[in-house]
Protein backbone atom coordinates (compact mmCIF):
# COMPACT_ATOMS: atom_id res chain seq x y z
CA UNK A 1 0.00 0.00 0.00
CA UNK A 2 0.95 3.30 -1.00
CA UNK A 3 1.59 5.14 2.38
CA UNK A 4 0.51 9.05 3.30
CA UNK A 5 2.76 12.09 3.51
CA UNK A 6 1.73 13.95 6.64
CA UNK A 7 2.34 17.67 7.23
CA UNK A 8 2.79 18.66 10.55
CA UNK A 9 2.19 22.31 10.68
CA UNK A 10 2.92 24.49 14.11
CA UNK A 11 5.37 21.33 14.95
CA UNK A 12 9.00 21.88 15.82
CA UNK A 13 11.09 18.72 16.83
CA UNK A 14 13.62 19.96 19.43
CA UNK A 15 12.05 23.87 19.98
CA UNK A 16 13.77 25.75 22.76
CA UNK A 17 10.45 25.54 24.12
CA UNK A 18 10.05 22.13 25.50
CA UNK A 19 6.38 22.16 25.49
CA UNK A 20 6.33 22.76 21.56
CA UNK A 21 8.99 19.48 21.29
CA UNK A 22 6.36 17.86 23.43
CA UNK A 23 3.97 18.35 21.32
CA UNK A 24 5.34 17.68 18.00
CA UNK A 25 6.42 14.45 20.05
CA UNK A 26 3.35 13.53 21.02
CA UNK A 27 0.76 14.09 18.47
CA UNK A 28 3.87 12.52 16.15
CA UNK A 29 3.58 9.13 18.16
CA UNK A 30 -0.41 8.98 18.10
CA UNK A 31 -0.62 9.44 14.44
CA UNK A 32 2.13 6.74 14.34
CA UNK A 33 0.36 4.33 16.37
CA UNK A 34 -3.33 4.61 14.78
CA UNK A 35 -1.28 4.10 11.12
CA UNK A 36 0.20 1.01 12.66
CA UNK A 37 -3.54 -0.05 14.26
CA UNK A 38 -5.05 0.39 10.41
CA UNK A 39 -2.06 -0.86 8.38
CA UNK A 40 -1.17 2.57 6.46
CA UNK A 41 1.91 3.59 6.04
CA UNK A 42 2.75 7.11 6.97
CA UNK A 43 5.75 9.79 6.84
CA UNK A 44 5.51 13.21 8.31
CA UNK A 45 7.31 16.55 6.99
CA UNK A 46 7.45 19.34 10.25
CA UNK A 47 6.52 22.54 8.94
CA UNK A 48 7.16 24.84 12.21
CA UNK A 49 9.54 27.81 13.62
CA UNK A 50 12.94 27.81 15.52
CA UNK A 51 14.40 24.00 14.61
CA UNK A 52 16.98 22.24 15.92
CA UNK A 53 18.50 20.57 13.50
CA UNK A 54 20.66 18.83 16.04
CA UNK A 55 18.40 17.91 17.92
CA UNK A 56 18.87 14.62 19.80
CA UNK A 57 16.89 11.63 18.85
CA UNK A 58 15.11 12.95 15.84
CA UNK A 59 12.55 10.31 14.27
CA UNK A 60 13.43 8.59 11.33
CA UNK A 61 10.20 8.93 9.84
CA UNK A 62 10.53 13.07 9.97
CA UNK A 63 11.87 15.57 7.15
CA UNK A 64 12.43 18.82 8.47
CA UNK A 65 10.35 21.37 6.18
CA UNK A 66 10.81 25.22 6.07
CA UNK A 67 9.14 27.29 8.55
CA UNK A 68 6.06 29.30 7.73
CA UNK A 69 7.22 32.77 6.29
CA UNK A 70 4.75 35.58 6.00
CA UNK A 71 5.73 37.34 2.74
CA UNK A 72 6.12 33.95 0.53
CA UNK A 73 3.14 32.89 2.26
CA UNK A 74 1.04 35.72 1.01
CA UNK A 75 2.95 35.52 -2.43
CA UNK A 76 1.57 32.31 -3.54
CA UNK A 77 5.06 30.94 -3.97
CA UNK A 78 7.22 29.32 -1.07
CA UNK A 79 8.67 25.84 0.00
CA UNK A 80 6.26 25.89 2.50
CA UNK A 81 3.24 25.61 -0.08
CA UNK A 82 4.84 22.76 -2.04
CA UNK A 83 5.01 20.88 0.83
CA UNK A 84 1.56 21.18 1.45
CA UNK A 85 0.64 20.37 -1.77
CA UNK A 86 2.40 17.43 -1.60
CA UNK A 87 0.63 16.49 1.58
CA UNK A 88 -2.44 13.94 2.19
CA UNK A 89 -3.11 15.44 5.45
CA UNK A 90 -2.15 18.41 7.26
CA UNK A 91 -2.38 18.33 10.90
CA UNK A 92 -1.74 21.94 12.51
CA UNK A 93 -1.16 22.05 16.02
CA UNK A 94 -0.97 25.80 16.61
CA UNK A 95 1.77 25.20 18.97
CA UNK A 96 -0.53 23.89 21.45
CA UNK A 97 -2.29 27.43 22.47
CA UNK A 98 -1.10 29.75 19.70
CA UNK A 99 -4.80 30.49 18.05
CA UNK A 100 -5.85 33.23 20.12
CA UNK A 101 -4.98 37.19 19.97
CA UNK A 102 -3.99 36.68 23.60
CA UNK A 103 -0.08 36.80 21.86
CA UNK A 104 -0.70 39.97 19.69
CA UNK A 105 -2.24 40.73 15.95
CA UNK A 106 0.77 39.70 14.03
CA UNK A 107 1.20 36.17 15.84
CA UNK A 108 -2.63 35.69 15.61
CA UNK A 109 -2.58 36.75 11.49
CA UNK A 110 0.22 33.96 10.68
CA UNK A 111 -1.92 31.38 12.64
CA UNK A 112 -4.78 32.43 10.71
CA UNK A 113 -2.89 32.76 7.37
CA UNK A 114 -1.17 29.59 7.35
CA UNK A 115 -4.71 27.83 8.20
CA UNK A 116 -5.93 29.72 5.14
CA UNK A 117 -2.73 28.55 2.87
CA UNK A 118 -3.90 24.73 3.95
CA UNK A 119 -7.86 25.71 2.86
CA UNK A 120 -6.34 27.48 -0.31
CA UNK A 121 -4.01 24.48 -1.58
CA UNK A 122 -7.40 22.39 -0.99
CA UNK A 123 -5.49 19.85 1.37
CA UNK A 124 -7.55 18.40 4.23
CA UNK A 125 -6.78 20.54 7.44
CA UNK A 126 -7.04 18.69 10.87
CA UNK A 127 -7.04 21.18 13.56
CA UNK A 128 -5.13 18.75 16.09
CA UNK A 129 -6.03 19.32 19.93
CA UNK A 130 -5.05 22.37 21.41
CA UNK A 131 -6.56 25.35 23.16
CA UNK A 132 -8.51 27.69 21.18
CA UNK A 133 -9.02 31.13 22.17
CA UNK A 134 -9.90 33.31 23.39
CA UNK A 135 -10.21 36.39 20.76
CA UNK A 136 -11.37 39.54 22.80
CA UNK A 137 -11.47 41.52 19.36
CA UNK A 138 -14.80 40.57 17.98
CA UNK A 139 -13.40 40.93 14.23
CA UNK A 140 -10.69 37.94 14.93
CA UNK A 141 -13.22 35.70 16.53
CA UNK A 142 -15.47 35.77 13.68
CA UNK A 143 -12.18 35.19 11.30
CA UNK A 144 -11.41 32.06 13.43
CA UNK A 145 -14.45 30.78 13.47
CA UNK A 146 -15.10 31.32 10.12
CA UNK A 147 -12.03 29.44 9.10
CA UNK A 148 -12.13 26.91 11.54
CA UNK A 149 -15.78 25.62 10.13
CA UNK A 150 -13.71 25.10 6.96
CA UNK A 151 -11.17 22.77 8.40
CA UNK A 152 -12.07 18.99 7.78
CA UNK A 153 -12.04 18.46 11.70
CA UNK A 154 -10.85 20.62 14.73
CA UNK A 155 -9.79 19.26 18.15
CA UNK A 156 -10.06 20.65 21.66
CA UNK A 157 -7.56 19.80 24.59
CA UNK A 158 -10.32 21.33 27.02
CA UNK A 159 -13.52 22.17 27.51
CA UNK A 160 -13.17 25.93 27.23
CA UNK A 161 -12.09 25.83 23.67
CA UNK A 162 -14.62 23.34 23.53
CA UNK A 163 -17.49 25.80 24.54
CA UNK A 164 -16.02 28.35 22.02
CA UNK A 165 -16.44 26.35 19.17
CA UNK A 166 -20.23 25.73 20.24
CA UNK A 167 -21.03 29.71 21.11
CA UNK A 168 -19.40 30.42 17.55
CA UNK A 169 -21.12 28.35 15.32
CA UNK A 170 -18.18 25.65 14.75
CA UNK A 171 -20.38 22.34 14.96
CA UNK A 172 -19.15 19.91 12.46
CA UNK A 173 -16.36 16.86 12.62
CA UNK A 174 -15.61 18.78 16.31
CA UNK A 175 -14.50 16.81 19.38
CA UNK A 176 -12.45 17.27 22.76
CA UNK A 177 -9.55 14.91 23.46
CA UNK A 178 -6.62 15.90 25.55
CA UNK A 179 -3.50 17.44 25.11
CA UNK A 180 -0.97 15.34 23.30
CA UNK A 181 2.06 15.93 25.66
CA UNK A 182 0.54 13.01 27.45
CA UNK A 183 1.59 10.72 25.12
CA UNK A 184 4.89 11.49 25.48
CA UNK A 185 7.46 8.86 26.81
CA UNK A 186 10.20 9.05 28.74
CA UNK A 187 12.78 6.57 30.82
CA UNK A 188 11.84 6.94 34.77
CA UNK A 189 14.47 8.63 36.82
CA UNK A 190 16.08 6.49 40.00
CA UNK A 191 15.72 7.03 43.42
CA UNK A 192 17.85 5.28 46.15
CA UNK A 193 15.80 7.39 49.15
CA UNK A 194 17.35 10.65 50.46
CA UNK A 195 15.62 13.68 50.73
CA UNK A 196 12.32 14.94 49.52
CA UNK A 197 12.64 16.36 45.76
CA UNK A 198 10.99 19.57 44.75
CA UNK A 199 11.05 20.99 41.29
CA UNK A 200 10.69 24.21 40.70
CA UNK A 201 10.17 24.88 37.00
CA UNK A 202 10.37 28.96 37.10
CA UNK A 203 9.42 31.09 34.43
CA UNK A 204 11.28 33.81 32.93
CA UNK A 205 8.12 35.03 31.40
CA UNK A 206 6.34 35.60 34.37
CA UNK A 207 9.32 36.53 36.50
CA UNK A 208 10.45 39.33 34.11
CA UNK A 209 7.00 40.44 33.73
CA UNK A 210 5.23 38.87 30.47
CA UNK A 211 6.85 40.28 27.16
CA UNK A 212 6.78 43.61 27.92
CA UNK A 213 7.55 43.85 31.67
CA UNK A 214 4.83 45.60 32.01
CA UNK A 215 2.61 42.56 33.51
CA UNK A 216 0.53 42.50 30.08
CA UNK A 217 -0.11 38.92 31.21
CA UNK A 218 -2.31 40.51 33.69
CA UNK A 219 -1.28 38.79 36.79
CA UNK A 220 -2.39 39.98 40.16
CA UNK A 221 0.35 37.95 42.06
CA UNK A 222 4.11 39.16 42.11
CA UNK A 223 5.41 36.11 40.67
CA UNK A 224 9.39 37.05 41.34
CA UNK A 225 8.58 37.69 44.76
CA UNK A 226 6.45 34.18 44.82
CA UNK A 227 9.30 31.89 43.73
CA UNK A 228 11.80 34.15 46.35
CA UNK A 229 9.31 32.91 49.41
CA UNK A 230 8.67 29.50 48.19
CA UNK A 231 12.88 29.24 47.52
CA UNK A 232 13.47 30.43 50.95
CA UNK A 233 10.37 28.73 52.77
CA UNK A 234 11.88 25.12 51.21
CA UNK A 235 15.48 26.08 51.76
CA UNK A 236 14.78 25.98 55.30
CA UNK A 237 13.86 22.73 55.78
CA UNK A 238 16.15 20.43 56.46
CA UNK A 239 14.68 17.71 54.65
CA UNK A 240 14.33 19.17 51.08
CA UNK A 241 16.41 19.06 48.32
CA UNK A 242 15.06 22.17 45.84
CA UNK A 243 15.39 21.95 41.98
CA UNK A 244 15.16 24.52 39.36
CA UNK A 245 13.88 23.18 36.14
CA UNK A 246 13.87 25.35 33.08
CA UNK A 247 11.58 24.74 30.21
CA UNK A 248 12.45 27.38 27.54
CA UNK A 249 15.47 27.99 26.42
CA UNK A 250 17.33 29.85 24.09
CA UNK A 251 16.13 33.10 23.02
CA UNK A 252 17.57 35.37 25.62
CA UNK A 253 14.58 37.04 25.92
CA UNK A 254 12.11 37.87 28.35
CA UNK A 255 10.33 34.20 28.07
CA UNK A 256 13.47 32.64 28.18
CA UNK A 257 13.64 30.63 32.17
CA UNK A 258 17.37 29.93 31.82
CA UNK A 259 18.64 33.25 32.54
CA UNK A 260 16.43 33.32 35.87
CA UNK A 261 16.98 30.16 37.04
CA UNK A 262 20.81 31.32 36.67
CA UNK A 263 19.98 33.87 38.70
CA UNK A 264 18.01 32.51 41.48
CA UNK A 265 21.22 29.30 41.65
CA UNK A 266 23.53 32.37 42.53
CA UNK A 267 21.06 34.41 44.76
CA UNK A 268 20.03 30.84 46.99
CA UNK A 269 23.32 28.64 46.87
CA UNK A 270 21.35 25.90 48.29
CA UNK A 271 19.63 25.11 44.82
CA UNK A 272 20.18 22.30 42.88
CA UNK A 273 20.26 23.91 38.67
CA UNK A 274 19.17 20.94 36.61
CA UNK A 275 20.81 20.82 33.48
CA UNK A 276 19.68 22.36 30.48
CA UNK A 277 17.34 19.90 28.36
CA UNK A 278 18.02 18.79 24.45
CA UNK A 279 14.04 17.55 24.19
CA UNK A 280 11.40 17.24 26.51
CA UNK A 281 11.62 13.67 26.41
CA UNK A 282 14.89 14.28 28.81
CA UNK A 283 13.14 16.90 30.73
CA UNK A 284 10.01 14.73 31.64
CA UNK A 285 12.53 11.68 32.90
CA UNK A 286 14.49 14.46 35.06
CA UNK A 287 10.96 15.54 36.51
CA UNK A 288 9.95 11.89 36.81
CA UNK A 289 12.52 12.21 39.67
CA UNK A 290 10.60 14.80 41.81
CA UNK A 291 8.32 13.97 44.97
CA UNK A 292 7.17 17.15 44.14
CA UNK A 293 6.64 19.92 41.17
CA UNK A 294 5.49 23.52 41.17
CA UNK A 295 5.25 24.73 37.58
CA UNK A 296 5.37 28.19 35.94
CA UNK A 297 5.04 26.22 32.89
CA UNK A 298 1.80 24.08 31.30
CA UNK A 299 4.19 21.59 30.02
CA UNK A 300 6.42 21.07 32.02
CA UNK A 301 2.95 20.53 34.74
CA UNK A 302 2.06 17.72 32.31
CA UNK A 303 5.34 16.29 32.55
CA UNK A 304 4.88 16.13 36.33
CA UNK A 305 1.11 14.97 36.19
CA UNK A 306 2.12 12.40 33.44
CA UNK A 307 4.59 11.17 35.18
CA UNK A 308 2.67 10.62 38.15
CA UNK A 309 4.31 13.31 40.25
CA UNK A 310 1.97 15.61 42.41
CA UNK A 311 1.81 19.20 40.57
CA UNK A 312 1.06 22.52 41.49
CA UNK A 313 0.88 24.65 38.16
CA UNK A 314 1.18 28.28 38.69
CA UNK A 315 -1.70 29.66 35.93
CA UNK A 316 -0.95 32.62 33.52
CA UNK A 317 -3.86 31.70 30.74
CA UNK A 318 -7.43 30.10 30.46
CA UNK A 319 -5.29 27.11 29.06
CA UNK A 320 -3.94 26.28 32.48
CA UNK A 321 -7.84 26.61 33.51
CA UNK A 322 -9.44 24.22 30.53
CA UNK A 323 -6.66 21.59 30.54
CA UNK A 324 -6.44 20.79 33.95
CA UNK A 325 -10.43 21.19 34.96
CA UNK A 326 -11.10 18.87 31.71
CA UNK A 327 -8.43 16.39 34.22
CA UNK A 328 -10.76 16.82 37.41
CA UNK A 329 -7.58 18.46 38.89
CA UNK A 330 -8.15 21.32 41.10
CA UNK A 331 -4.95 21.65 42.66
CA UNK A 332 -3.48 24.98 40.87
CA UNK A 333 -2.81 28.61 41.89
CA UNK A 334 -4.57 31.27 39.24
CA UNK A 335 -2.22 33.86 39.51
CA UNK A 336 -4.59 36.38 37.44
CA UNK A 337 -6.98 35.80 40.91
CA UNK A 338 -4.89 34.97 43.98
CA UNK A 339 -2.43 37.61 45.79
CA UNK A 340 1.14 36.76 46.67
CA UNK A 341 0.53 35.78 50.10
CA UNK A 342 -2.68 33.41 49.28
CA UNK A 343 -0.41 31.65 45.95
CA UNK A 344 2.66 31.04 48.77
CA UNK A 345 0.61 28.91 51.55
CA UNK A 346 -1.26 27.28 48.69
CA UNK A 347 1.93 25.96 46.87
CA UNK A 348 3.27 24.93 50.60
CA UNK A 349 -0.06 23.69 51.73
CA UNK A 350 0.55 21.47 47.87
CA UNK A 351 3.56 20.64 49.44
CA UNK A 352 2.19 19.18 52.98
CA UNK A 353 -0.45 17.51 51.38
CA UNK A 354 1.74 15.71 48.80
CA UNK A 355 -0.22 12.08 49.16
CA UNK A 356 -3.56 13.79 48.63
CA UNK A 357 -2.30 15.50 45.56
CA UNK A 358 -0.98 11.85 44.44
CA UNK A 359 -4.44 10.27 44.08
CA UNK A 360 -5.81 13.35 42.09
CA UNK A 361 -2.79 12.23 39.76
CA UNK A 362 -3.71 9.32 39.03
CA UNK A 363 -7.21 10.51 38.74
CA UNK A 364 -6.30 12.83 36.34
CA UNK A 365 -3.87 10.38 34.51
CA UNK A 366 -6.60 7.75 33.89
CA UNK A 367 -8.93 10.48 32.18
CA UNK A 368 -6.07 11.28 29.96
CA UNK A 369 -5.40 8.03 28.91
CA UNK A 370 -8.91 7.60 27.78
CA UNK A 371 -8.94 10.71 26.05
CA UNK A 372 -5.82 9.85 24.20
CA UNK A 373 -7.06 6.68 22.95
CA UNK A 374 -10.41 8.13 21.43
CA UNK A 375 -8.59 10.20 19.59
CA UNK A 376 -5.90 7.88 18.46
CA UNK A 377 -9.12 5.99 17.45
CA UNK A 378 -10.42 8.86 15.49
CA UNK A 379 -7.03 9.57 14.12
CA UNK A 380 -6.84 5.85 12.90
CA UNK A 381 -10.38 6.67 10.58
CA UNK A 382 -9.26 9.99 8.92
CA UNK A 383 -6.28 7.58 7.94
CA UNK A 384 -8.33 4.86 6.51
CA UNK A 385 -10.78 7.65 4.94
CA UNK A 386 -7.87 9.20 3.62
CA UNK A 387 -6.55 5.68 1.70
CA UNK A 388 -10.25 5.15 0.32
CA UNK A 389 -10.38 8.81 -1.01
CA UNK A 390 -7.67 8.13 -3.46
CA UNK A 391 -8.76 8.16 -7.00
CA UNK A 392 -7.32 4.71 -7.27
CA UNK A 393 -9.42 3.27 -4.85
CA UNK A 394 -12.60 4.22 -5.94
Amino acid sequence: MKGLHIALLWHTFGHGNLGVDALARGNASVIRAAAAAVGVPVRFTSLGTGQNHAVPDFPDDVAIGPAPRLKPLLRGKSDFMDVIRRSDLVFDIGEGDSFTDLYGGLRYGFLLGTKLAVLAARRPLIIAPQTIGPFDNPVRRWLAAAVLRRADAVYTRDGLSTAFLQDNGVLANTDEFIDVAFALPFERAGRVGGQVRVGINVSGLLYNGGYSGRNDLGMRLDYAALMHKLIESLLARQDVETHLIVHVTGNGGPDDDLPVARLLARRYPGLVLAPVFGTSVEAKGYISGMDYVVAGRMHAAIAALSAGVPVMPVAYSRKFNGLFGTLDYPHMVDGRATSTEAALAALIDGFERRAELQDAVRHGLAIARRRLAAYQDTVAGLLEARVAARPSNR
